[in-house]
């Protein structure tokens, strides 16, 4: 059987350490917990599970602490989660199973990672991120924020599922934005960091520097797949904010040539065209946008984009044209996709009744 050194760096999470050492806890041989600064009683928390807590001044660079947490490490793998991550109970049973059967020659395992969730607990954002890797490799992280580990080796992805239960915070931390602005000065900005750059800044509202970032990362052409996909969404988001709506179909459009059409962009090509007040194209790119399938790809996706999103506004559409039984077949389309849903529910009773008021 394999044994896994679960290395943690944490700073004032006394609140959800414990939440994740005790969804995890008794499947890792080792907990190494590096704090990088707690005001709080993190460390004591901790102390309850494992002896094995170290300092680590912080430098604003997450992957020095993570990589000082994998030093630390002394079983087969180096497995990682954040202070306000969770290992469910079916995924639980799915590690410990991985632990038993696991291939001497498996150098990383990915799992998937669910980091944002709606009112009712579904899934918003999902990605593959590399979870557990072979102690012996040497695996170094990269990057300063939004750390990462390249993707070589002997990989097995599994459908481990480890959830990212951010407890409610006052708006939108600066920190990730004040590093990547640490190494712009600098004038070293590689292109992830650009991509990544992008989205902090449009995150903080600063749409305009964060399309100059997203332009830069596109026409430098070496990002990865996936981030030019994202990079054209969310710079017609942004053109959306600054209200240059003329720009924002031809960047969607430009997504196409990096991969396969994406249910993100057919759909917010469909809102662009419902916006104008033209439904018939919008209900096409919608329709388009509701019959695909997820790709095989390890990237992020925007759960709610595949199926229920496109099939709800294909029925707006519809409605919008006066095509009320179709509007009715997408609509449940959409409510099958996510039972209860409030909005597929006042759409099914308003269609219904104009139906029924249609009737001789």
């Amino acid at each position: 059987m394999s044994t896994i050194s679960l290395c943690m760096i944490v700073k004032n999470e006394e609140e959800t350490l414990p939440r994740c050492l005790d969804s995890v806890g008794d499947v890792a041989d080792e907990i190494i917990i590096v704090d990088t600064g707690s005001t709080d009683r993190t460390k004591e928390k901790a102390a309850a599970y494992t002896s094995r807590i170290f300092d680590f001044k912080w430098i604003n660079d997450f992957s020095a602490a993570r990589n000082y947490a994998f030093d630390q490490a002394a079983m087969d793998y180096q497995m990682w989660l954040d202070a306000d991550d969770v290992l469910p109970d079916e995924e639980r049973e799915k590690l410990r199973r991985l632990k038993e059967t696991l291939a001497p020659g498996v150098d990383m395992v990915t799992m998937k990672y669910q980091t944002h969730f709606d009112e009712k607990g579904a899934p918003l954002l999902v990605a593959t991120r590399e979870r557990l890797v072979r102690r012996e490799r040497h695996y170094r992280w990269r990057d300063p924020v939004h750390e990462y580990i390249p993707l070589v080796g002997n990989i097995l992805h599994s459908d481990i599922v480890i959830a990212h239960r951010k407890p409610p915070s006052e708006g939108v931390s600066t920190r990730n934005l004040e590093i990547y602005q640490s190494i712009e000065y600098g004038g070293r900005l590689a292109p992830r960091q650009e991509y990544y750059f992008a989205r902090e800044l449009a995150d903080h509202g600063q749409h305009a520097k964060a399309l100059y970032y997203f332009t830069r990362f596109l026409d430098g052409g070496r990002g990865w797949t996936e981030d030019s996909i994202s990079a054209c969404y969310c710079m017609a988001r942004c053109f959306r904010a600054l209200g240059q709506q003329d720009r924002v179909l031809p960047v969607l459009l430009r997504s196409f040539q990096f991969g396969g059409p994406r249910a993100e962009i057919c759909s917010e090509i469909g809102y662009h065209y419902m916006a104008r007040g033209e439904y018939r194209p919008a209900l096409e790119w919608f329709r388009f946008g509701a019959g695909l399938d997820l790709p095989d790809s390890i990237g992020f996706f925007l759960n709610r984009y595949w199926h229920y999103v496109p099939n709800i506004e294909a029925g707006v559409c519809c409605y919008r044209l006066g095509r009320l039984e179709q509007a009715l077949e997408f609509n449940e389309r959409a409510a099958r996709d996510r039972p209860g849903d409030p909005a597929a529910a006042t759409n099914r009773a308003l269609y219904r009744r104009i139906l029924e008021e249609r009737k001789p």
